[in-house]
């Protein structure tokens, strides 16, 4: 049977979001969540691959902001729920889509496309390059202490639920966007993704707890945790799940991680999708006993070469021309002069001799100041054209904080 590629229409989206339930292993979810990823769902801007009356692809952009160096918040296509059903797989269903979606952004005149991927290595042949990393973490809160700087104390925590102080926790999360690359500027009902707590996900731990910081009466900051209690013959030996923390300034920081350090009858505290440069790795006693993984996080791909790179300042002043590949995206083939600084910066097509010679793979990588220019032409996939054009390039496409994507979606 032949298939159709079309817009997703709302009374197919129980076939649609099943067909994606399917292909993640099937489990269902409850219908707290199912009914908050059906109203997140923005229809037209969401495809299906129909086989007849069946579903066998699925594929969704949500509507995001992301905040690039200098801290502009530039539109951005979130590529989520991607999936091809098991039987249909080997088609050319999934370039199909990425194909109709990227062609879609494009027309919408956003210049930009970001995602996370279940697994690294489908997305760069679409031009899609890891532009942020995460750290997590392992920390044996038995031995390792933390040292903490002026002002921690003059911090108040209290517990609240999580439903309670929603709307000061993200109002103390839209501050904190600005400051950090990679961060996402959220639509209204995403706030309750965050707290969305079905006790299917929390395997074995606790419900979700929250402690807000506050000063002078002020929300400064927050984390929502859960416990995983345990035990053996030695007694208690629980386990702090950290899910979420944010915070205005490194006092109130370092408040909340002492609190998550010191919580009574835990014996280790594990972290997951943190920033690479947070502060809390230079205030412990010893980080190897911390157990820091890296993994990939935020996928960046430029839709329109010019208009992301002028939507970001650069750390020093450069004036380079790249000789950009961009098979899938034609439109981004070509010359283009970047000159910018800490300013602005404008992006326009040239006829010039090249500087630098890269797809726009390794340009959306480097995006966002997290990946340096020269550690991508050290394996291979930058090349110089000009002697000292490289060094030029990385410094100037440098972050002075590391980009950070803070959840998924």
């Amino acid at each position: 049977m032949t298939t159709d590629l079309r817009v997703l229409r709302q009374p197919e989206w129980d076939a649609w979001y099943d067909n994606l339930v399917r292909a993640f292993g099937g489990v269902p979810e409850s219908s707290e969540e199912r009914e908050l990823w059906n109203e997140l769902t923005e229809y037209d801007r969401s495809l299906g691959i129909w086989e007849g009356d069946q579903c066998v692809g699925t594929a969704g952009a949500f509507s995001f902001r992301v905040t690039v160096p200098g801290g502009a918040s530039v539109p951005a296509a979130g590529i989520t729920m991607v999936s091809v059903a098991a039987t249909h797989r080997r088609r050319g269903l999934l370039t199909s889509m990425m194909r109709r979606q990227l062609d879609d952004i494009h027309s919408w005149g956003e210049p930009l496309a970001v995602l996370t991927a279940s697994e690294p290595a489908i997305y760069g042949r679409f031009g899609y390059g890891i532009a942020t990393h995460q750290h997590n973490a392992e920390i044996d809160t038995t031995r390792v202490r933390l040292s903490v700087p002026p002002g921690t104390d003059d911090v108040r925590l209290r517990f609240a639920a999580p439903a309670d102080v929603l709307d000061a926790c993200e109002s103390v999360y839209a501050r904190t966007v600005p400051g950090r690359p990679g961060m996402l500027a959220r639509r209204p009902g995403w706030e309750r993704v965050m707290v969305l707590d079905p006790e299917g996900k929390r395997n074995g731990a606790s419900p979700l707890q929250c402690v807000v910081a506050e000063r002078d009466g002020e929300v400064v900051g927050y984390t929502r945790y859960r416990i995983k209690p345990d035990h053996d013959h030695t007694g208690a030996k629980a386990t702090v799940v950290l899910d979420e923390l944010q915070a205005l300034d490194p006092a109130a920081d370092a408040a909340l991680w002492r609190l998550l350090f010191d919580l009574d009858l835990t014996t280790t505290l594990r972290t997951r999708a943190r920033p690479v440069d947070e502060a809390w790795q230079h205030m412990v006693s010893d980080i190897r006993r911390c157990s820091v993984r890296l993994k990939d996080s935020l996928h960046v791909r430029l839709v329109d070469v010019d208009a992301a790179l002028e939507a970001r300042t650069y750390q020093a002043p450069v004036d380079l021309v790249f000789e950009v590949e961009d098979a899938f995206c034609p439109w981004n083939e070509g010359r283009w002069r970047l000159t910018g600084d800490a300013k602005g910066a404008t992006c326009v097509p040239t006829r010039e001799p090249a500087d630098l010679a890269l797809s726009v793979r390794e340009l959306g990588a480097a995006y966002l100041g997290g990946v340096s220019l020269v550690s991508l032409a050290a394996a291979g996939r930058v090349r110089e054209l000009r002697q000292g054009a490289l060094a030029e390039a990385s410094v100037a496409f440098s972050s002075a904080v590391a980009p950070w994507l803070p959840h998924g979606f």
